[in-house]
């Protein structure tokens, strides 16, 4: 049995991010892999769902008839747009393997990435066994780091059969744009697939929304623009729906949902994808061999530097990325996984905040989203002011025909003013939501922002002027543009 200084458990952004930390630090490493490199943070997830979005945006571009040109055969193959997703999938993961080999042999001391292929499971507190096809061998290490991620949840009662009834990992493996489409679940990833879907134009979308708006936990009027949108691409909403069954036929799938208001609808749809969220991978580890147990979602609950909670005799045990429950988001894995390598290593760390995160929503347009919203400080009882401003009177949005969008930030309305939150959405909305990531994290006030200067025309002028109305100083003006810019403040002893 070979014995490493860390043994990370998944090679996703979590644990890749992890062993490259830890080897800054001259660590001998173990990164131990059961299905794809790189884990869903490439394959069958954030990657390739992104390049199949970022697709279709072109492909929806290309498609419209209002810019003066006009394109003579537009066409689409599903297969070459699948193959061209795997080949952006694999391009990162040989990025991954050729960092993972140059430093795969101890060099003057500066440690060693090793690469093992297979399932891991816990023998002891510093033993697992690895299995794979071929063979099985047993690894003990000082440390581990558990990044094992996520895997999409089970609809209650309903078979996934990998073919006519999918969930997110089956998309690549679709030989062609299904017909017709019933989408189940209303979040991020199903608002997602059902952008991507009605983008090529190919596919007859339904999306089943049990709440009465998308994203319910957004403020009504970001919900109600995602699902304007959506609706306005072609998306058919069930909005208050609950799914009854669904029948197979030999070809379709008979499915009957029903609603709040008492009646029922049949549909007829070709391929039903199930996306109501991602649940730990943690049933399979052996946990129980390494005194460790779960939540009851299945997560493994973290102390403030990933090491895992209620272990006092296993302080050498850590996890990182969705396996911890915590917001499912790439650069929350990253962060999770860097600060466990750094809290091995001794070295002074700080921990996460995880009031801050930036969020991104690839819907069209897209959507970011960073800081509290109106429903979390009215939950809290924070006084508040809010600012909506269109970018229909931005004056690069005008230029680059694409007015479909917003800036929404609020403040906390007291003296000082501070930055609470921003929602976004348009052209451009992931690029500059981290500069007001940035301001929240530093607790600017609205008065210190606005004596920054903004390049024209940008975009980002939008967030400007959001803040100008926040503080009476805007350009254009509510009164004259009420359906374009509206501003408003609450405090806790105002009636609903």
């Amino acid at each position: 049995m070979k014995d490493y200084d860390l043994i990370i458990i998944g090679s996703g952004p979590a644990g890749f991010s992890s062993a490259i930390r830890a080897l800054d630090f001259g660590l001998n490493i173990c990164i131990v892999e059961g299905s794809h490199i790189g884990g869903a943070g490439i394959m069958n997830g954030a990657l390739t769902s992104k390049t199949m979005y970022e697709l279709s945006m072109d492909y929806s571009v290309a498609a419209r008839t209002d810019r003066g040109y006009r394109s003579g055969s537009l066409s689409v193959d599903f297969k070459e747009v699948i193959k061209t997703v795997i080949h952006a999938a694999k391009e990162k993961q040989y990025q991954i393997l050729s960092q993972i080999e140059t430093f795969s042999e101890e060099k003057n001391g500066k440690g060693s990435l090793t690469l093992e292929k297979g399932w891991a499971k816990f023998i002891d507190t510093h033993t697992i066994s690895i299995t794979n096809k071929d063979s099985s061998k047993r690894l003990t290490a000082k440390n581990f780091i558990i990044a094992t991620g996520a895997k999409p949840r089970k609809a209650p009662g309903l078979e996934i059969d990998h073919k006519r009834i999918i969930n997110s990992e089956d998309i690549l493996n679709l030989k062609k744009f299904p017909e017709r489409m019933l989408i189940i679940g209303s979040g991020i990833i199903g608002c997602e697939f059902a952008t991507i879907f009605s983008n090529f134009k190919q596919t007859e979308v339904h999306l089943l929304d049990r709440a009465k708006r998308v994203l319910p936990y957004e403020d009504n009027d970001v919900s109600e623009f995602v699902s304007k949108n959506l609706e306005n691409n072609g998306v058919i909403i069930h909005q208050t729906a609950n799914l009854r069954t669904i029948k197979k036929h030999p070809e379709h799938l008979e499915v009957i949902l029903d609603y709040e208001a008492g009646n029922s609808m049949v549909i007829e749809v070709d391929v039903a994808l199930v996306a109501i969220g991602r649940v730990a991978n943690t049933d399979k580890l052996g946990l129980e061999n390494a005194g460790l147990k779960t939540t009851e979602r299945g997560t493994l609950e973290i102390a403030d530097h990933c090491c895992i909670k209620e272990t006092e005799h296993q302080p050498h045990i850590y996890a990182a990325g969705d396996v911890t429950g915590h917001t499912q988001l790439y650069s929350v894995a990253e962060f999770q996984g860097r600060l466990a390598a750094e809290q091995i290593a001794d070295t002074p760390c700080y921990p996460l905040d995880y009031s801050h995160m930036s969020t991104l929503m690839f819907f069209k347009p897209e959507l970011a989203s960073v800081g509290l919203n109106e429903k979390q400080l009215r939950a809290h009882k924070v006084p508040h002011k809010v600012a909506y401003y269109s970018n229909k009177l931005v004056n690069r949005a005008i230029a680059m025909r694409n007015t479909n969008g917003f800036v929404k930030i609020i403040v906390s309305n007291d003296d000082q003013r501070k930055i609470l939150g921003m929602r976004a959405g348009g052209p451009q909305a992931s690029a500059y939501i981290v500069s007001v990531a940035h301001l929240i994290n530093q607790g600017n006030s609205l008065q210190e922002v606005l004596k920054i200067f903004y390049p024209h025309p940008s975009l980002a002028e939008g967030i400007q002027e959001c803040l100008r109305t926040l503080s009476g100083k805007s350009i254009y003006k509510p009164e004259a543009f009420p359906d374009l810019i509206t501003f408003k403040e609450w405090n806790p002893e105002e009636p609903e």
